[in-house]
């Protein structure tokens, strides 16, 4: 065992501000060089004030917590430089570019950082914190991905700091003035601890933004003991970044900010985003979800996404289940790189959920199988992000199965009663009723027949089964009626349990028993309960049994939604606890564990329905394929935006094409239906990129396009097309195969390809599509705030000292214009409204330029619609003096959604005047 020695010096630390994030005494203990470049921190019962109560903040900083912190730790002195990465990362294949080997490392992702923490360990002889099964990298040797990452917070051995550790040091030094800044830095890194006023740690604020290490969730008003953080990111898998960065005014950097000014994901990279080490394990660590809910054990994933794909033929998974401990309803979505478990609190109990058929809605109900009484049935979002609850007005609904008719209709089935089954008079004393569910509302309920059917109905309406003590069975008469039908015992009315009837039209029954005579004839030996998983042909025969693994019965089967050749199961220990949920092949009997927990109970899968792929001929491992798992948000959106386009291209009249303004401002549902607008605005963007979108993809495919809407973002000009621009079409593309098919195919310019929509749709996504889909395009998560104070992020001065910048965008715009002009399309510029408190700075907006000079910049524009009479300059600024105020904020450069709707009324009107004019 290696032995560490430290010279302890010791600091008390007063009671601190809000502002300054720490109180209490914590003893600073230098270490010696066994730990190179750390500092020890011994925090005994120390506190750290994370987050804020400014109701000025974004919502994931909001409210203030408090931690509480009891154990020991390191942290590096300053970032890890930029010599220091290179020296560990060069043989494991990325090196970074250095100017000087004593800067910061940046333009770094998450992964980059926690494989260097993995090397430095090693390096050290100590055991490695983080855990995956493979790597995923992209051109430029940077990681994108890590299938079946894991931190182990028990481990002692080199890591990122925890966010709390973070804010617990740097509440001790919080001076940004003192650090560097936009006001001295020369908008420049600088080498590290150039520029500091203590001697225990640099460059805390300012200098280079830092990684820490938690995935991004939200504060609730308590105190926490040794908090790791959120056990997952959300949807997007949502990283943190703390201390400002060389870009920002000192007034802009808070102790309590975790975000960029875009969403940062462990795939996010940028030139001012570094990291610093931490060390040491973290005692009892605890964990608290988006729900506030705190835990010191975590669901953890035990499979990744390549996995499930090589088993079930698509990325489109949901596991759902309820989690016994917690007493609430779960569910992971493998659609999406950043798997993570989210629980639904809700007040109502929770068994048995289903999934609906296009995976958005689960619906479950209060009472369980096998025990008799009354039951309430919910349908719910299937999402954390909306919480409307939906229930059903009915006497008692129990165990919900959901159906799609003949007519197109979606209903639920239910049953009156999910008591036992063994009394027949009992059971046909209860009944199967149906209900419609549209739009988030439940229709008129409907009975179908007697009996309890509690275990599904045949696609073609013939059999219906019920397995709670005996494997019932309600099969047609002669004339194909079910509600008419006999009634019949199966298994030699054995005890039987855990039915379940296949949706693939096979009508296959799955089951457990309670090791009977039959099941031990079929199999050919003896087993105990529930060491077997059996299966019925639709007469009621025997035809697959599955043994469960040493050490675990099976419980809670279920079929895969649209398979008979898949079921998910919980496995039962010794003790009777539910601690894994597991796949089962029936066909071959193999067996995949998919989650592990304390007890985890009624798991029901979901995967999409397949499409017909002999239609096409295009290649399935890269038609569509327009995101990586885990991707960063550009990917994501991307990724949507592709959908829309081949959904809508022979639809939509208007596309929207530009930033973030435009992706959050510009509604299509504030359109009337003689103008299909698709928004096709993303970010990051540059002019360039908007260029080559429309040439390469929407002039080929939207051939009804009549008009364009542009954002005009002036302060963003600065961006040039190399290949470290914003121009995904420059080199962004290459990291993905749907794009690098389609420009080897000259973007299906000779013909859209029958399939390619289908095979983006099905491809990968994330968790809540509707945030980029149900307004055909606009994002749909953006919170109202004031405006604040406004952030300036470069050098205003910028355009002055090198004015060919500016020159090559408006040369591009007059590329977009053009063309436009040839295709008698209408391009309608925007100029979306920014913070109106920059009239008190020198600089138009966000990004710089001095006021004067977008004056003139603006007046140019205009002056362009004398050359090009299809273009018009809409500005919504006006220098600042517009009337979006401060309830139709997002940040100092983009609306929120009331701002939108005020913003795209507006255009709306304007372009129907432009109709007008043409005809």
């Amino acid at each position: 065992m290696r032995i560490l020695a430290f010279f302890f010096v010791s600091l008390v630390l007063l009671a601190c501000s809000q502002e300054s994030g720490s109180s209490s005494a914590i003893v600073v203990d230098f270490s010696d060089d066994e730990l190179e470049g750390m500092v020890r921190v011994t925090a005994r019962n120390a506190n750290a004030l994370l987050g804020t109560n400014d109701p000025l903040a974004k919502t994931e900083e909001t409210p203030q917590m408090r931690v509480k912190i009891d154990y020991s730790f390191s942290m590096g002195k300053h970032e890890v430089t930029c010599g220091e990465f290179n020296k560990l990362m060069k043989p494991q294949g990325l090196e970074l570019p250095c100017e000087n080997k004593n800067i910061p490392a940046t333009d770094l992702t998450y992964y980059d950082a926690v494989l260097f923490a993995n090397e430095k360990s090693k390096d050290g002889d100590f055991d490695t914190v983080y855990t995956y099964t493979s790597k995923q990298m992209d051109t430029d040797g940077h990681c994108t991905f890590l299938e079946g990452f894991n931190f182990h917070p028990d481990v002692n051995g080199y890591r990122l700091p925890t966010e709390a550790e973070w804010v617990l040091v740097a509440g001790r030094y919080w001076n940004p003035k003192s650090g560097w800044h936009s006001e001295n830095s020369g908008m420049k890194l600088h080498e590290v601890c150039t520029r500091t006023e203590n001697s225990e740690f640099c460059d805390l604020a300012g200098n280079a933004m830092e990684w820490v290490n938690d995935w991004l969730g939200f504060f609730r008003d308590t105190t926490v003991y040794n908090y790791a953080g959120s056990p997952d990111g959300g949807n997007l898998g949502k990283r943190i970044v703390k201390g400002g960065s060389y870009r920002q005014q000192p007034s802009a950097m808070h102790l309590y900010g975790r975000t960029d000014v875009y969403t940062i994901t462990s795939a996010s990279r940028a030139d001012y985003v570094g990291f610093r080490l931490g060390f040491g394990a973290i005692p009892d660590a605890v964990w608290m979800d988006y729900n506030g809910l705190v835990n010191t054990t975590r669901v953890i994933s035990l499979v990744n996404q390549r996995t499930l794909k090589s088993k079930l033929g698509t990325y489109k998974v949901l596991l759902a289940f309820r989690n016994n401990v917690s007493e609430t309803m779960a569910y992971q979505n493998y659609s999406d790189g950043s798997i993570y478990t989210a629980e639904f609190p809700d007040i109502y109990e929770s068994y048995h959920p289903e999934i609906s058929p296009n995976g958005r809605y689960i619906a479950y109900c209060s009472g369980l199988e096998g025990v008799s009484g009354s039951s309430k049935l919910y349908v719910r979002v299937l999402t954390l992000n909306e919480h409307n609850i939906v229930e059903l007005n009915v006497k008692s609904a129990a165990i919900p199965r959901w159906r799609v008719l003949d007519n197109g209709d979606t209903v639920i089935v239910y049953v009156t009663d999910a008591g036992s089954n063994k009394n027949t008079e009992t059971f046909k004393s209860a009944s199967t009723w149906q209900v419609k569910f549209e739009k988030g509302r439940f229709g008129e309920p409907k009975k179908l027949f007697d009996g309890a059917y509690h275990d599904g109905i045949s696609s073609d309406n013939k059999l219906a089964v019920s397995g709670a003590r005996l494997l019932r069975a309600k099969m047609a008469d002669s004339s194909n009626t079910l509600s008419s039908g006999r009634d019949s015992v199966w298994y030699n009315g054995e005890q039987a349990c855990n039915a379940s009837l296949a949706t693939d039209g096979s009508k296959k029954t799955l089951f457990l028993d309670f090791g009977s005579e039959t099941g031990k004839k079929f199999v050919g030996e003896s087993y105990g309960v529930h060491e077997r998983l059996l299966v019925m042909d639709s007469t009621g025969k025997l035809i697959h049994s599955v043994k469960a693994p040493a050490g675990y019965s099976f419980d809670h089967s279920e079929w895969v939604r649209g398979r008979s050749d898949f079921a998910v199961v919980s496995l039962s220990d010794a003790n009777g606890m539910h601690n894994k949920i597991a796949l089962v092949n029936v066909l071959d009997s193999s067996i995949t564990e998919l989650v592990e927990g304390e007890d985890l109970w009624q798991p029901t899968m979901w995967i999409p329905d397949s499409f017909d792929k002999s239609t096409s001929e295009l290649d399935e491992d890269s038609a569509g394929v327009y995101m990586h798992i885990g991707d960063k948000l550009e990917g994501v959106l991307m990724r949507y935006k592709m959908e829309l386009l081949w959904r809508y291209r022979d639809t939509a009249n208007v596309v929207v094409v530009g930033s973030s303004r435009p992706l959050l401002s510009v509604s299509p549902k504030y359109f009337s239906s003689k103008y299909f607008v698709i928004n096709l605005a993303q970010t990051p963007n540059s002019i360039y990129m908007t260029r080559d979108y429309l040439n390469n993809y929407i002039y080929p495919h939207v051939r009804r396009m009549k008009y364009i809407i542009l954002s005009l973002d002036i302060d963003l000009w600065y961006k040039d097309n190399g290949p470290n621009s914003d121009n995904f079409f420059v080199k962004g593309y290459e990291q993905y195969a749907g794009f690098v098919y389609d420009k080897n195919h000259n973007y299906w310019q000779d013909g859209y390809p029958t399939g390619l929509l289908e095979y983006t749709e099905n491809y990968i996504g994330v968790e809540g599509e509707a945030y980029y889909l149900d307004d055909r395009g606009r994002y749909l998560a953006s919170d109202c705030k004031a405006w604040g104070e406004p952030d300036i992020e470069m050098d205003s001065m910028y355009y002055d000292k090198h004015p060919e910048v500016l020159e090559n965008s408006i040369a591009v715009l007059k590329d977009i214009l053009k063309k436009a002009e040839e295709n008698k399309v209408f391009v309608v510029g925007v100029i979306f409204p920014q913070n109106p408190k920059y009239k008190k700075t020198g600089a138009f907006g966000r990004y710089g330029v001095r006021r004067s000079h977008a004056k003139k910049i603006i007046q140019d524009l205009i002056d362009l619609e004398k050359d090009y009479p299809h273009f018009k300059v809409f500005d919504q600024n006006k220098m600042g003096d517009h009337d979006y105020d401060d309830d139709k904020a997002n940040d100092s450069d983009h609306l929120c959604m009331k701002g939108a709707a005020k913003l795209s009324t507006r255009v709306y009107e304007f372009i129907k005047t432009l109709k007008e004019k043409d005809e």
